[in-house]
C-alpha cells in the first residue's frame, strides 16, 4: 500500500539523519474509501495523485507551524504492507481527514519510493499560503484563494538516494 508522509525540509533531514520516519504514531494519506467516494473516480492515479495533495495540504500546515522551515512542502511516499495503515472510523466523508491514515510505528527511510518537494520558484507562494492558512480556516475568502496559489504548483520528483541533496 502507498501512503503519503507530509513534513518539512527540517522533518526529512531528521529523516535522514535517523534512518526513519517517524515517530509513531506516524499521519500519513492514502487512497482510502472515504476519499474514492469523496473524489468518484475509479483511476489508480487520479487517487493517488489526490491522496499526494492531501498530503501536501498537511505539509502546508506543518510548516504554518514552523516559522523557521524552508517555504516548501514536502511529502514522502512510502510503500507499508496493507494493514499497516489504519483509518478512523468515525471520521466518514469529513472533508479535513479525507485520505487521512495513521501508522502504528515508524518507518524505514528505506521502504520510501520516492520524495515529492516543491520547487524554489513556489516558495513566495507557499509562504503566503502557509500566511495565510489561519484566516482561510475561519472562511475568509481572499485567504483561501492565497492558500490555493500554493497548489497551483506541482511538486517535483526525486528518488530517495537525491535526498543527501535536497536537505
Amino acid at each position: 500500500m502507498r501512503v503519503y508522509v507530509p513534513l518539512t525540509l527540517p522533518g526529512l533531514a531528521e529523516a535522514h539523519r535517523t534512518g526513519q520516519l517517524g515517530p509513531a504514531p506516524l499521519r500519513a494519506y492514502a487512497v482510502t474509501p472515504a476519499l474514492r467516494e469523496w473524489y468518484l473516480s475509479e483511476d489508480v492515479e487520479e487517487l493517488e495523485y489526490a491522496a499526494l495533495s492531501r498530503a501536501a495540504e498537511a505539509s502546508l500546515r506543518m510548516l504554518a507551524g514552523d516559522p523557521d522551515a524552508a517555504r516548501r512542502r514536502v511529502v514522502v511516499a512510502v510503500d507499508v504492507p496493507e494493514g499497516a495503515a489504519t483509518t478512523d472510523p468515525d471520521q466518514g466523508l469529513e472533508q479535513s481527514t479525507l485520505g487521512e491514515v495513521r501508522l502504528a510505528s515508524a518507518v524505514p527511510l528505506a521502504k520510501a519510493a520516492a520524495v515529492h518537494l516543491d520547487s524554489a520558484d513556489a516558495e513566495a507562494d507557499v509562504a503566503a499560503a502557509a500566511a495565510a492558512l489561519g484566516a482561510a480556516d475561519q472562511g475568509d475568502d481572499d485567504a483561501q484563494f492565497v492558500v490555493d496559489g500554493a497548489e497551483d504548483h506541482d511538486l517535483m520528483w526525486f528518488g530517495i538516494q537525491e535526498i543527501p541533496g535536497l536537505v
